[in-house]
C-alpha cells in the first residue's frame, strides 16, 4: 500500500538493483536513471501513480509511505509501462537494498545457492555472443553448490520469453510460438480457400471470355500477352480487396483488441508494412490468377469462333479437385474447433481437489498479520463467514518449493515438494476432504512439528502407511498427520506434483474466506468489509473470487478456442460462397439437360439428386483425406497436455456429416431452382 496524507492505494511494485533503469530502456521523465535507486529509502513512480498521489505538483523529493510503515523519497518518475511491450508490469520500483533491509529471508538467501526466488538479468558486452557466455557460466552453479553436481547455468534472451518459454531438460521445447504458427497456418488455409474460389469461378465462367480470347488471338495477340492481361486483372482485384481489407481491419480492430485483451495498433508509417503488403498483393494475385490465366489463354481461336467450345472434363476436373481441397481445409478447421472446445471442457470438469465456490481471497499485510486471530473471530461472528484461513500462497498458485528427505530415499536423488504454509482451518476453508488422518488442530500442541502431504507425495515415496512417517524439511523433522487428494493449484493441464502443507503462523501472503451460502452476496461482502475497516483501517478493502482466479488459468486456451471458431466460421463461409457460385453455374449449364429429363418424366427430387450427387462425392472425398490428417495433427497438439482427452471417432464423423449437409443445402437450392423451372423456356430453341 502506498500512502500520501489520507490517500491510500494498493499498487503493484517490484524491487530492483541500482542499475535497473540503465540496463532497461524505460523512459525516465524525471530524475536520474543512474542514481534513482541508490538510496535504500528511494522510490521511483510511474507517471499515473505520481499523478494519483501528487496531482500537478512536482513529485521529486516528496515522501510517500509504504505499508503504513516507512517513508520513501520519490527520486524518479518514469513513463507508464502497463501499455508497453514489456515483461515488467509495475506502478513503482523500490531499491533491492530496501528488500534486503526489511526482509531477513532475503538477506539469508543471498548466500544460499539452492535458492531460486529471484530473477537475474544480464546485459552482454558489445561483441559477446550468447553461446560464448553460456560456455563460460555453465559450471557456476555446480562449482558453488555441492548438492547440484549436474546443474547447468545458461542464458535465455528476453526477446524469446514470450514465445519460447517452454523447456525440457534445459532445452527450449517451444511455447506461445506454436500458437503463432498454428494461426498463421490457418490464415494461409483461409487465403487458399479464397484463391480457389477465384480460380473456380473464373474458369467456370470461361465461356463468357472465350470469344474475347479467340478474337484477340486472331488479330495477333500472343498467349503470353493474354496471360499477362489475366494476371493483371487478378492483381487489380487483389489490390481492391486489400484496400477493402484495411477498412475492415480498422473497423474490427477495437473488437479484436477486446477479444485478445491487447492494445494492438497498425503503424502505417512503417515501410516494412507496405513492402510486405505489396508482396502479398502480387503473390496472391499471381497465385489466384495463374490457373485462369493459363487456362483461358489456351483456347484455340478457330474452335472458339466457330462456337464449338467444349470444356468437358478438362475444365471440370481441376475445379472438382479445388472444391475437394476447399472442403478438406474446412473440415480440418471444424474438427480442430470441436477438439479444442472438448479439451477446455474436459479440464474445467476435472476434480480440482477443493471447492472453489463461495471462496474469496485477499493479500495480507502487517496489520492483518498482527490482528489475524481477532479478525478471524470477528468474521465468524458476522454469520456470513463459514471459515477463515491464511497461507503463504493462494489456492490457485504455488509460491514455494522446499527440498524434502525421508527414510529409504535414494542417496543420489533430490526432491522438492510444493509447500503450503498455514495454520488452523486450512482444509475446512478450502473444502478439502482428507483421504487419511486429519487437519492441524488446536487440540494438538505437537502440530507445529507436523505435516500433511498429498496423494502424489505418498505415491512418490511409496509409503504403504504414511501416517506417522517422518519427513526432513531443511533439517527439520516433521511427522505426517494427514493425506489429502491431489489439489490442482498449478497448471490444470498437468499432473499434480508432490505437495506438503506445513504449520507456520509467520509465513503468509493470503487470507482465504469461505462464505456461507447466501442469496445476498453484496450484503455478505459489506459485512466482511466492515470487519476489515474496523481492524485493518489503514488499508483499502480489496478481494478477489477464487473461481475468477481459477478461470484465468484458461485464458490462453479460451482465446485459442474463440479464434479457432472465428477462423473456422470464416473458412466455412468462404467455402460456401464459392460452392454457391459453382452450383449456380453448374445448374445453369445443365438447364437443357434438366428440361429434357422433365419432359421425359423425371421428378423434381430425382433432378435435385442428379445435380447434387457430384458435389456430395467431392465432400465425402475431402472428408476421407482430411479427417486422418486432422486426427494426426490434433493428437500431436494434445500431447502438450498431460491431462487431455482422447479424440473420439464421432467428432471426426460429425464434422464430415456437418460439411456434407451444409454442401447439400447450398447445392440443392440451386438444383431445385433448375428442377422446378419450366422446360419450355430452355428447350424453345431446340
Amino acid at each position: 500500500m502506498l500512502q500520501v496524507g489520507e490517500k491510500r492505494l494498493n499498487k503493484l511494485g517490484l524491487c530492483a538493483s541500482e542499475n535497473f533503469f540503465t540496463m532497461f530502456s524505460f523512459t525516465m521523465k524525471q530524475g536520474d536513471p543512474a542514481t534513482a535507486l541508490n538510496e535504500v529509502n528511494s522510490i521511483v513512480l510511474t507517471e499515473s501513480t505520481a499523478k494519483a498521489f501528487f496531482g500537478d505538483q512536482d513529485p521529486i523529493n516528496q515522501f510517500i509511505k509504504i505499508d503504513n510503515d516507512r517513508e520513501m523519497k520519490v527520486t524518479g518518475v518514469i513513463e507508464d509501462v502497463r501499455t508497453k511491450r514489456t515483461a515488467f508490469l509495475f506502478d513503482y520500483v523500490l531499491p533491492f537494498s530496501f528488500y534486503e533491509a526489511t526482509q531477513p529471508w532475503v538477506r539469508y538467501s543471498k548466500d544460499v545457492w539452492d535458492n531460486n526466488s529471484f530473477q537475474m538479468y544480464v546485459l552482454l558486452r558489445e561483441g559477446a555472443t550468447e553461446a560464448e557466455v553460456n560456455a563460460n557460466i555453465a559450471s557456476i552453479l555446480k562449482d558453488n553448490n555441492p548438492k547440484a553436481p549436474t546443474a547447468k547455468l545458461f542464458l535465455h534472451p528476453m526477446s524469446k520469453w514470450r514465445l519460447y518459454s517452454n523447456f525440457e531438460n534445459g532445452v527450449n521445447s517451444g511455447g506461445q510460438i506454436e500458437y503463432v504458427q498454428l494461426f498463421t497456418a490457418i490464415a494461409i488455409f483461409v487465403i487458399i480457400i479464397a484463391c480457389i474460389n477465384f480460380m473456380n469461378l473464373a474458369t467456370a465462367r470461361s465461356e463468357g471470355r472465350a470469344r474475347e480470347v479467340g478474337i484477340r488471338k486472331s488479330i495477333g495477340s500472343r498467349r503470353g500477352e493474354l496471360i499477362r492481361q489475366f494476371l493483371g486483372e487478378s492483381i487489380l482485384v487483389t489490390t481492391f480487396a486489400f484496400l477493402l481489407a484495411i477498412v475492415l481491419v480498422e473497423v474490427a480492430l477495437p473488437f479484436y483488441n477486446q477479444l485478445v485483451n491487447k492494445h494492438i495498433a497498425i503503424d502505417y508509417s512503417n515501410p516494412v508494412l507496405w513492402i510486405a503488403s505489396v508482396a502479398i498483393i502480387l503473390l496472391l494475385g499471381i497465385v489466384a490468377g495463374s490457373y485462369p490465366a493459363f487456362y483461358l489463354s489456351a483456347f484455340k481461336p478457330v474452335t472458339v469462333l466457330k462456337g464449338k467450345l467444349n470444356l468437358g472434363k478438362s475444365g471440370s476436373t481441376p475445379r472438382k479437385v479445388l472444391v475437394t481441397l476447399q472442403f478438406g481445409f474446412s473440415i480440418f478447421l471444424i474438427i480442430g474447433t470441436l477438439i479444442v472446445y472438448q479439451q477446455i471442457m474436459h479440464v474445467k470438469s476435472r476434480d480440482m481437489g477443493y471447492d472453489r465456490e463461495n471462496l474469496i481471497q485477499m493479500w495480507t499485510n502487517g496489520e492483518i498479520e498482527d490482528h489475524f486471530q481477532t479478525i478471524r473471530e470477528a468474521l465468524l461472528q458476522t454469520g456470513v463467514v463459514k471459515s477463515v484461513a491464511k497461507s503463504n500462497s493462494p489456492i490457485t498458485s504455488i509460491f514455494s518449493n522446499i527440498e524434502v528427505k525421508w527414510a529409504g530415499m535414494p542417496n543420489d536423488s533430490r526432491v522438492a515438494f510444493s509447500t503450503i504454509a498455514t495454520e488452523y482451518d486450512y482444509l475446512e476453508t478450502m473444502g478439502i476432504t482428507p483421504l487419511a488422518g486429519r487437519d492441524f488442530s488446536r487440540d494438538f500442541k505437537s502440530d507445529t512439528a507436523a505435516v500433511i502431504i498429498n496423494q502424489a507425495a505418498v505415491d512418490l515415496m511409496a509409503l504403504k502407511d504414511p501416517l506417522g512417517a517422518k519427513l526432513l524439511f531443511n533439517d527439520r523433522e516433521l511427522e505426517i498427520i494427514g493425506v489429502v487428494p491431489n489439489i490442482v493449484m498449478a497448471s490444470p493441464y498437468q499432473p499434480v506434483e508432490a505437495m506438503s502443507i506445513i504449520f507456520d503462523r509467520d509465513w503468509s501472503s493470503t487470507v482465504t474466506i469461505r462464505l456461507t451460502e447466501t442469496q445476498d452476496l453484496k450484503g455478505a461482502l459489506a459485512k466482511i468489509e466492515q470487519v476489515f475497516k474496523q481492524h485493518n483501517p489503514n488499508y483499502p478493502f480489496e478481494y478477489r473470487f477464487v473461481d475468477a482466479d481459477f478461470e484465468k488459468k484458461f485464458s490462453d486456451i479460451n482465446l485459442i478456442s474463440r479464434l479457432a471458431t472465428i477462423f473456422a466460421g470464416l473458412a466455412i463461409v468462404i467455402t460456401c460462397l464459392g460452392l454457391f457460385g459453382l452450383a449456380a453455374y453448374t445448374a445453369e449449364q445443365r438447364t437443357k439437360e434438366v428440361g429434357i429429363r422433365k419432359v421425359l418424366g423425371a421428378s423434381v427430387p430425382s433432378l435435385v439428386l442428379l445435380i447434387s450427387k457430384d458435389f456430395s462425392r467431392l465432400v465425402i472425398l475431402a472428408f476421407v483425406f482430411s479427417a486422418p490428417i486432422a486426427w494426426w495433427f490434433l493428437n500431436n497438439f494434445l500431447q502438450r497436455y498431460t491431462y487431455r482427452i482422447e479424440i473420439a471417432w464421432w467428432v471426426l464423423l460429425g464434422a464430415g456429416v456437418f460439411a456434407l449437409v451444409l454442401a447439400l443445402l447450398i447445392v440443392s437450392t440451386q438444383a431445385l431452382k433448375a428442377a422446378v423451372a419450366n422446360p419450355t423456356s430452355s428447350l424453345r430453341s431446340e
